[in-house]
């Protein structure tokens, strides 16, 4: 748990050891501390400089999500730095567990035998938020080179925005990543304190990438469709995707990749180490 005034002593401190050169300021002279004067760093992320003075001497302690990426992006934080800015501003309001109907944790047996019966066609299911809740090996194999199951709870708009992985992953990074927000905002509107939770903390930990697009207006996001990869094992792959809404008050949705080409089924089953010819492109 953050201490009394953890949070603004953070910030007070990544702004004294931020030279100006840094944010792409001159050096000046006259400082009284090598760093970043509240002021300069109040400019830059479009806050008033009372404000900030409150927030390092704790004498504010709700700041939004969007005030905590604007400092973050005036500060040049790292994305290590990102994570802790929002654990702080997370144990400061003290919402670490969000009271409401979770998202679902877990599917039921018949989902599950109908993965199973998708073998060895890489297939996911979703919880509302996405996490992913169970896959086939065909699916695990195709991503776990990837970094998709290293969190403990293992989320796909997460690992989209935090991981840098996905970039390199995804030519059309840009289009998957609105259609993970059109998904999320659905959520965000329907007043879900999860999705509002996970909302800011990619306001804080993704900065802009994500949040302009929340603030954006965007349509319904794409329930089929096809996606290119550039996969770190199997090289180019092209997959065809349905995203089917499953029946119950579960809020739980599957969705199926198959092989859009000759080229990318081989390479599938390369990776699930089946024989040649166990997919076949659609």
């Amino acid at each position: 748990m953050a201490t009394d005034n953890e949070l603004g002593q953070f910030l007070r401190s990544r702004r004294e050891s931020t030279a100006p050169a840094a944010v792409g300021l001159a050096p000046g002279i006259r400082r009284r501390t090598p760093g970043l004067r509240r002021a300069e760093v109040a400019t830059l992320a479009g806050v008033s400089v009372d404000y900030l003075t409150r927030l390092e001497q704790g004498r504010d302690r709700h700041p939004s999500p969007e005030v905590l990426n604007a400092l973050a992006t005036a500060l040049r934080f790292t994305a290590a730095d990102r994570e802790h800015l929002r654990f702080l501003g997370k144990a400061l309001a003290g919402v670490m567990c969000p009271s409401g109907h979770a998202p679902a944790a877990e599917v039921r047996p018949t989902v599950r035998a109908l993965l199973e019966r998708l073998e060895p066609g890489p297939a996911v299911v979703l919880n509302r938020l996405g996490d992913m809740l169970a896959a086939t090996s065909g699916y695990e194999s195709l991503t776990i080179p990837l970094g998709m199951w290293e969190e403990p709870r293992a989320n796909v708009v997460r690992w989209h925005f935090v991981d840098e992985r996905a970039r390199a992953a995804h030519p059309d990074w840009d289009v998957i990543a609105d259609d993970h927000v059109a998904r999320l905002k659905t959520e965000v509107r329907r007043g879900d304190r999860h999705a509002v939770e996970l909302s800011g903390d990619l306001t804080v930990l993704a900065g802009d990438e994500f949040a302009d697009r929340m603030a954006a207006p965007s349509g319904p996001p794409r329930r089929s469709g096809s996606q290119r990869m550039a996969h770190p094992e199997a090289g180019r792959l092209v997959l065809s995707y349905e995203s089917l809404d499953l029946p119950d008050a579960d809020e739980q949705r599957l969705v199926v990749f198959l092989p859009a080409d000759e080229a990318t089924a081989a390479a599938l089953d390369r990776l699930s180490g089946r024989r040649p010819g166990a997919l076949r492109a659609v």
